[in-house]
Order: structure tokens, then sequence, then C-alpha cells
């Protein structure tokens, strides 16, 4: 079997009190063809400290792995991804934050399966949330999302967001064809281009866990999912101009808003 090589951005800005678990999990993965890279907007808080400390430990680590990191301001969380895509060498891109987690055996488990489907543009899997000590919540989230994703995915995408970004993963053939995330978004970019990707090719959608989605205090989804919802929704009323199904969008949105409120939230933060 040919062994590409697999390139994960990581967008990063003060995230000193997780992001070495976040590199942990990319420098223990059991794929030999990893390039890392780590784009960092200026972090002030010990996160370059913590970078630095694993870029002496690399070749202990993965004798094959290309680590590269840059610490500048950027334009936001998206403009750091472009960025880091366009250094990339990977056949294979994905990004993870610098507050979640790759499973084991997460990277093999995917390019196995870009091996056995030569034509298939896109990877998605499974996941688990997490809080900020690592302990596992949101269940009723994850199930809920593994539902919708029994969907066809370009139903399940017109109304909600069922893909999990950090478990997921594309051929960088789909990036040429797709072009960059959308700087002028804050929460959704990463919505925003599933809606663009469905429309080349569907993705084949793995059973495994391939992530831990971590929630906390200041993160997006833990802390601004109104806004998220909000943002959501203008994307897809972009792409789909269709006034009942930006009804059953906002039908949802407001049913999930109100679980997370009521339920979800609490146990989080």
């Amino acid at each position: 079997m040919n062994y590409p090589f697999v390139s994960i951005i990581t967008p990063s800005l003060n995230q000193a009190e997780f992001i070495k678990e976040t590199l942990e999990s990319v420098f223990t993965q059991d794929y030999p063809n990893i390039e890392y890279i780590v784009m960092d907007g200026g972090s002030m808080d010990g996160t370059i400290d913590i970078i630095r400390n694993f870029e002496l430990q690399t070749k202990r680590f993965n004798k094959n792995m290309k680590f590269c990191w840059t610490s500048r301001k950027d334009r936001g969380q998206a403009d750091a991804i472009n960025k880091g895509i366009k250094m990339a060498h990977g056949d294979i891109l994905c990004y993870l934050n610098s507050d979640d987690v790759l499973s084991p055996h997460a990277i093999s488990s995917v390019v196995d399966a870009f091996y056995r489907n030569p034509k298939v543009l896109w990877i998605t899997g499974d996941y688990d949330v997490i809080n900020e000590k690592g302990k596992k919540v949101q269940s009723f989230v994850t199930w809920y999302k593994r539902v919708l994703r029994c969907l066809p995915l370009g139903v399940s995408l017109s109304f909600s967001n069922p893909v999990i970004q950090p478990s997921t993963f594309w051929r960088k053939s789909l990036s040429r064809k797709i072009g960059t995330f959308n700087q002028r978004l804050r929460y959704t970019f990463d919505y925003d281009y599933w809606l663009r990707a469905v429309v080349i090719g569907k993705p084949i959608i793995l059973p495994q866990k391939l992530s831990l989605f971590r929630v906390h205090e200041s993160s997006k989804g833990g802390k601004y999912f109104n806004k998220q919802f909000e943002e959501e929704i203008r994307v897809a009323d972009t792409y789909h101009k269709n006034w009942l199904i930006s009804l059953l969008h906002k039908t949802h949105a407001y049913c999930i808003t109100v679980i997370y409120k009521t339920v979800l939230h609490r146990k989080t933060v």
C-alpha cells in the first residue's frame, strides 16, 4: 500500500490549557506519513513553549513526520487554516482545532478508506464530545448527529450540520475544486465548506469515532452556540433559496437551542 502524506492544520490562539493534548494526539498517531502544520495567531499564554517542546521531540514520536509552525497575527481562524492549506504538501487534508483531539488510529483508518475508494473526495466519521476536563458529555448530541448522517447528506445539510469537523478529511483535489474556507464567516465556515463539497460528491461516512470535540466556556460551540446557529441559517439560505427549507432550518435550530439551554449547556459550563 502506498502511504500518502496527510497534512493536518491546527489553527491556534492562546490555547495553552488544551493544545498539549491536541498535539500529542497527532504526534502519537500510528500512521507514518504525517505533515503537521500549526498556525498560531500570536499566543501570549505559554502556547508557544508547548509547541517548541513538541518540535524538539518530533523524531522521537515519528521519524517520518514533517512538523512546522508559525506564530504571527492573522485575520481569524479561517484565515489561519487557509494559509496552512496553502503550505500543505499532503494528498489528504484536514484541520484540527487547538482544543480538539484525534482518536488513536484515526489517520490510518481514513487513509485505508481513501485507498479502498479512490474516486471518493472526502470522508467523515463519528466523534465524542468532551468538556474542559476531558469528560464525555452531550451524548444526546452525538447520537442525534449520527441519526442525521443516516439521511442523504444533501438533505440533512440543508437544515442542519451533522458533519463532524475534526472527523472530516478530504483530498487536496477537492480544495482545488471548491476553493478556500470563507473568511467572512466566524462560526460556520466549515458548514459552508461541506455545502460546497457535497455538490461535488458525497463523502464516505465511517462509523468509527475519529475525534474528540471539546466544548468549554470560551469555545464557539460552548459559549456562542446561539450565534453559531444564526450564522448557520444565513449560510444555508444562500445555497437553498426555498422558504420551506429555510423554515425547517429555523425550526430545527430553535429546538436544538432550547435543548442546549435547558439540558446540555448547563452540564458543560
